[in-house]
């Protein structure tokens, strides 16, 4: 089998449902796969896999693992050559999947490659980055990000300066669409299972560009993601005392810093 579309879920079983009907539109002509990883399944997501949807393979979670370890037991349960891991929040165009496999298929230095991703409006979700500072979390989490010099440095930092109409080579992309070889990543270890959400993509595409492997946007791959930002709701302080997503986010920063602490950069 050439390709698996495997997506991650969780708690929303309306989302899926939508997520899963592009899906298969877009494996329709394919030689294809849809599976689905889910976390907390409740009833109502495993009454819609079994009535609706009982052609895609689902690996249903009693507890909430967190994105990498969804996104493992994707990979892990595989069948295809390239995996198109996808968040449930997201549709697919039609040609993406073929556009990024013919990607990887034709290019061996690529190690993983990601599509332009819009909001449900049509604009640009900004999805491509350079690798992380500890500054950049301060001027992130903080009033200093609103200072000039913090400005240009988180601008950089999601390369606002770059046309993503043209092919990038960020030195990460944002989880919620990549596709990778099967094989490859799984002989990589999968994604780092220290981080529970956030900071499991970043690490992921670091491993690649340490193993001499590009990582890739591709603009002509086109998927349509709802993007929440919920570790970004509310200031530093209220975050960190009532958003449990903002002190996920920082506590998988920490971990990644301390992962490559005194480390050469591999870009």
């Amino acid at each position: 089998m050439k390709y698996t579309i495997a997506i991650n879920s969780y708690r929303h079983p309306e989302m899926l449902a939508r997520c899963l009907r592009y899906a298969r539109k877009a494996a329709e002509d394919l030689d294809a796969e849809i599976l689905v990883a889910d976390s907390e399944t409740g009833e109502e997501t495993e009454a819609l896999m079994r009535e609706e949807f009982p052609d895609v393979r689902f690996f249903p979670h009693e507890r909430n693992v967190g994105m990498g370890a969804l996104a493992n037991a994707g990979l892990e349960n595989a069948r295809g050559e390239f995996v198109f891991l996808i968040n449930y929040d997201s549709i697919i165009e039609c040609e993406t999947v073929e556009r990024l496999g013919d990607y990887l298929a034709k290019h061996e230095d690529a190690g993983l490659v990601a599509p332009k991703v819009l909001n449900f409006d049509g604009t640009l979700q900004h999805t491509c980055f350079r690798f992380y500072t500890p500054f950049t979390i301060v001027y992130r989490r903080t009033p200093i990000g609103r200072l000039p010099f913090a400005r240009k440095h988180l601008n950089r930092f999601a390369m606002k300066e770059k046309d993503h109409d043209n092919l990038l080579e960020p030195d990460w992309v944002m989880g919620s669409a990549m596709m990778v070889r099967r094989e490859e990543v799984l002989a990589m270890g999968g994604f780092d299972s220290r981080f529970f959400m956030y900071f499991e993509d970043t690490d992921l595409c670091r491993r690649y560009w340490e193993r001499g492997k590009r990582v890739v946007y591709l603009p002509e791959a086109v998927i349509y993601h709802l993007h929440g930002k919920g570790s970004a709701k509310g200031g530093l302080w209220r975050s960190l005392l009532c958003n449990k997503l903002t002190r996920i986010h920082i506590m998988s920063a920490i971990k990644y810093f301390l992962k490559y602490y005194g480390k050469r950069n591999p870009r």
